[in-house]
């Protein structure tokens, strides 16, 4: 199908993308396409006015100062999968970045364009969450910065503003005696995550002195098992420990069900993902 009649605009800097948004009501933004070009073409979205920023070259690239890791908002994925920067100081989010659709998708795919569009299938929302990633927002009356725990609000929904540009997403890095994993039940033509856990320990010798757990595909938003991580933090993190943490404080309210999968099926596969996670998350803490 072809996309309902647009107008298209090229934006050079952050300014005058977000002076055309205030200019335009009803307009979207353009990074690298995969998302919002689809369902334009299904007519699910019929913009008046498209803001094309794939060419704010500003907004790429991935940087570390002192104790926070910066990623501009049109890094794609393939960049971020192949960083060495992220490799050494924050494998997770290299690690679910490669994991993302395929090569053609990540090589054109942005973070920034993938966390606006915020598809609960998606693999990065949960992995933000379990890194404590905070969100940088560019609109009229400036910038701010929204934690990703309260970014993604519902279906599709996040709290960037109809006049704000996402310019960057801003983390630590993993800390000493940290592990982190990311592991995703996937559909089998498009990747997309039936469930995806995110899990961050920090360990103190055989002690757990934090545990963070979050998941992708099972609800609208990703999910935050903060409880399950509560449970773990002074444990050994031992698989019994890790299994009944789950069994006890896993609470999944309204979980997701659709043609692939239940939302009681989903919930299953959190457990069982989210046990892996936390073991490899374990193992590889250093």
């Amino acid at each position: 199908m072809y996309p309902a009649q647009f107008e298209y605009f090229r934006a050079v800097s952050v300014e005058e993308a977000v002076a055309l948004l205030h200019r335009h009501k009803d307009a979207k933004v353009l990074a690298g396409g995969h998302s919002l070009i689809p369902i334009m073409k299904l007519r699910l979205a019929e913009p008046a006015a498209v803001i094309d920023i794939g060419h704010i070259h500003i907004l790429r690239g991935i940087s570390h100062h002192g104790s926070v890791i910066r990623v501009g908002a049109l890094t794609t994925h393939a960049t971020i999968a192949s960083s060495e920067v992220l490799q050494n100081e924050c494998p997770l989010l290299s690690e679910a970045a490669g994991r993302i659709g395929d090569p053609q998708v990540r090589n054109k795919g942005t973070i920034g364009g993938n966390i606006a569009h915020a598809d609960p299938a998606s693999d990065l929302p949960a992995v933000l969450l379990t890194l404590g990633a905070n969100i940088q927002l560019a609109g009229p009356s400036g910038n701010r910065t929204v934690a990703a725990s309260d970014f993604f609000t519902d279906l599709l929904e996040t709290e960037v503003r109809d006049n704000e540009v996402i310019t960057a997403i801003d983390f630590p890095p993993l800390a000493a005696g940290g592990g982190a994993s990311y592991l995703k039940f996937e559909h089998p033509a498009s990747g997309y995550a039936i469930c995806g856990a995110a899990a961050v320990v920090k360990m103190d010798g055989d002690t757990c002195r934090e545990a963070r757990l979050a998941f992708n595909g099972v609800t609208a938003t990703p999910h935050d098992a903060a409880a399950v991580g509560s449970a773990l933090a002074g444990s050994t993190l031992s698989d019994d420990a890790i299994a009944d943490a789950l069994e006890v404080n896993l609470r999944i309210e309204e979980p997701l069900g659709d043609i692939q999968a239940s939302g009681e099926y989903r919930v299953e596969l959190a457990k069982v993902y989210g046990r892996r996670a936390l073991q490899q998350a374990r193992n590889r803490a250093r």
